[in-house]
């Protein structure tokens, strides 16, 4: 890492092909900038996959003419909208996008806030972006120590319960159908099976309200990756509760998103 004009720490160059001084990197939690530093990371992928095309902002036409590996070919309801990138929820010149920590302690409270990789805002449309290279979808922590408060929990310990089936801007329920077992412990729930995508729809849902946009949600991978990926994506999206968002959810690959010129 080098340290940048005001005192910050910025990527090393080597990772950053494009603006790696951008006033951004002085902005980005240390975490991120961690990621940036990796051999495979998914954060330098995006940025240099992304960064060039935003000059001076994307066009969602441009991204709706892709032929997705899962989605709507064609979505000719949306209106074309020049759409500004926030990485991991900061803008280019480094400012936090309006409302998202708001909305992140709404969702998740005081634990680990949702990062989202890439929110592309225009004038009426928000589209989240969840974009994974070598790593898989996330799943919940706690469910996978035996620690869920609704599953693994005694009748002599009930504890409080998760949040996220709880009444409130965090309930799962509210914009997907995630049901818990009825036989405690026979399967895994799709709250823990779908718990990254959930809690960043929950996410985009909330600040697309706020800001009066239209929301989308796409998922970025590698064409090679796609059958590791179909099946839980299929299940999540059949699970999703709003038809007009299923159809302005999509998957799209690198490779695809490269050619845009």
């Amino acid at each position: 890492m080098r340290r940048s004009r005001n005192g910050g720490y910025r990527p090393e160059s080597r990772r950053i092909l494009f603006g790696a001084d951008e006033p951004i990197f002085a902005a980005l939690p240390e975490r991120v900038l961690a990621n940036l530093r990796h051999p495979a990371s998914e954060n330098a992928l995006l940025w240099n996959l992304l960064y060039p095309l935003a000059q001076p902002d994307l066009k969602l036409s441009d991204f709706l003419k892709l032929r997705p590996l899962w989605g709507t070919s064609a979505l000719t309801e949306v209106d074309d909208d020049g759409m500004t990138p926030y990485f991991w929820g900061y803008s280019v010149a480094g400012e936090r996008l309006s409302l998202l920590d708001e909305i992140l302690c709404d969702v998740d409270g005081v634990g680990q806030k949702t990062e989202v990789d890439v929110f592309l805002v225009g004038r009426r449309n928000l589209v989240l972006v969840e974009a994974k290279h070598m790593s898989g979808l996330g799943r919940c922590s706690r469910y996978g120590r035996q620690r869920c408060p609704e599953i693994h929990t005694s009748d002599s310990d009930p504890g409080d319960g998760c949040r996220y089936h709880k009444e409130g801007k965090a309930n799962f329920q509210v914009h997907m159908s995630f049901d818990l077992p009825t036989a405690p412990k026979s399967h895994s729930p799709p709250c823990n099976r779908h718990y990254q995508l959930g809690r960043k729809l929950l996410v985009g849902n909330a600040l697309a309200e706020h800001l009066e946009r239209i929301l989308h949600l796409w998922l970025i991978i590698p064409r090679s990756r796609w059958r590791s990926f179909e099946t839980d994506w299929l299940d999540f999206i059949d699970r999703v509760r709003d038809d007009k968002l299923w159809r302005r959810m999509r998957v799209l690959t690198w490779e695809d998103i490269q050619q845009i010129s």
